[in-house]
């Protein structure tokens, strides 16, 4: 069905008091322009007018009602708009620019439904002529995307406005520090009180890298991470997990949460006391803002759509993508698979800032790291792009010593799964110091914890 049968949202009224208030007020163009585009105005000469009003202003031309009649003389426009009795009606349609941008604010309401008509009616098209489900999904996202960042919205502010936030900022740790209230924690606690000193906790538009080699437990130590945050701060967390499924990664956060043996649990050999621990951190767990997402084929697109709708439900704070290199764009304009996941990077800090939340991406190391003596990671080698260092506010990477001097005890059991020393490094951090933290890694729990304790 196509969309013809009805004439679409605009206001003439709202358009004329635009271009009338510009007229009497030609020192208001700018802000009306950060707002509104030519091409949001429905009426064919209103269209026009404000157009030559746009190019008068980049040129920095006088915009009056002699200037905007003599460009549209030269461009032979003047008897297309009515001539000069358009313009002079036009001038004096407004006895005030007071209510301007609360019209300014209905020209654009009015075409960005416009926009959504026309895509609606593009995207039945596509439905029609293409067919796959998957591919008209990827076009209607894609079509609605595009009007949604086409909006201008004002990213500046004086320096007197944000010093005044910031000042309130530092006012509020001022009082915190001087009631004692102990390590300062400005963002969201990690749960890691040796981490929360060096990072005050992960903040808000910051995207932070967790990167190593396979089987070190990235995905073991982001989802303590994130669980510390759900259940000690309450707050929505949510974990798109590209290797493993829901189920897999709840069952892992349970036992960890448990403190019960992952291996028992797969096989069922658990004991009554087990069991009973088991019940009670699932229903702590269940009472958590945790959400999972394990779409395998996770691409930036999807993970946006996803994010915000799980922004505007659950109102999360953070998210979690394990992890980063099996992400794909499912573009074919890229040349390298390099140059792919430089923009899937840079997608996930525009996430970051869109959204005002905390973007964790766990991310694989080359097998540079292999060939050298001391195999602790450096920032060189995080995998595929240089850009993943240059998008991040933080990059840390994990390291565990006994992963390569593993040695079998008398049993012949790996000693791999015995408790042991890791190494949390900071390699990167935009707003604070590096270095090392000392950590303990249980694999049986595939759980983390601080170094100089033991687990309780």
């Amino acid at each position: 069905m196509e969309i013809t049968s009805f004439t679409p949202p605009n206001s003439k009224e709202a358009e004329e008091s635009v271009i009338g208030s510009i007229f009497l007020d030609p020192s208001i163009l700018p802000d009306v322009i950060e707002e509104v585009r030519w091409e949001d105005f429905y009426y064919e000469n209103n269209k026009i007018i404000f157009k030559v009003m746009e190019e008068l202003f980049d040129k920095g031309e006088p915009v009056d009602t002699v200037s905007v009649i003599e460009k549209l003389r030269e461009s032979n426009l003047l008897q297309k708009i009515g001539g000069e009795d358009t313009i002079i009606y036009l001038a004096q349609v407004v006895p005030t620019t007071a209510n301007v941008m609360y019209y300014t604010q209905i020209v654009k309401e009015k075409a960005l439904l416009r926009a959504l008509i026309n895509a609606s009616s593009e995207i039945v098209d596509a439905v029609r002529n293409i067919g796959d489900a998957q591919e008209v999904l990827e076009y209607a996202e894609k079509r609605i995307f595009s009007i949604a960042e086409a909006r201008a919205t004002r990213t500046y502010d004086l320096l007197s406005n944000v010093m005044h936030d910031v000042f309130e900022q530092i006012e509020e740790l001022k009082n915190r520090a001087q009631k004692g209230e102990g390590d300062l924690v400005t963002g969201v606690s990690t749960g890691f009180k040796s981490l929360d000193r060096m990072t005050s906790g992960f903040h808000r538009s910051e995207l932070i890298i967790i990167a190593a080699r396979p089987s070190m437990g990235k995905t073991s130590f982001a989802a303590n991470i994130a669980t510390n945050m759900a259940l000690q701060s309450n707050i929505a967390v949510a974990i798109f997990s590209l290797e493993m499924s829901k189920e897999q990664l709840a069952n892992r956060i349970l036992c960890s949460e448990a403190k019960v043996d992952l291996h028992k649990v797969r096989t069922g050999q658990i004991s009554d006391e087990e069991w009973e621990k088991l019940v009670q951190k699932a229903g702590e767990l269940s009472k958590s803002r945790l959400i999972f997402d394990d779409e395998p084929d996770l691409t930036p697109r999807m993970l946006r759509a996803k994010a915000r709708r799980m922004k505007r439900e659950y109102g999360i704070e953070v998210i979690f993508i394990d992890y980063l290199q099996l992400m794909t764009s499912r573009s074919k304009g890229y040349e390298s698979r390099q140059q792919e996941i430089t923009e899937i990077s840079r997608s996930l800090k525009l996430l970051a800032r869109e959204l005002n939340i905390t973007v964790v991406a766990l991310s694989q190391l080359s097998r540079a790291v292999e060939q050298r003596e001391d195999k602790r990671p450096r920032l060189s080698d995080l995998r595929e792009s240089g850009a993943i260092e240059q998008d991040a506010d933080l990059v840390m990477f994990l390291y565990r010593d006994s992963y390569y001097k593993r040695k079998k005890d008398e049993s012949g059991k790996d000693s791999l799964n015995d408790e042991h020393e890791a190494e949390l490094i900071l390699g990167k951090q935009r707003n604070g110091p590096v270095g090392t933290i000392k950590l303990t890694f249980n694999p049986k729990l595939a759980t983390f914890y601080a170094a100089d304790r033991g687990y309780q």
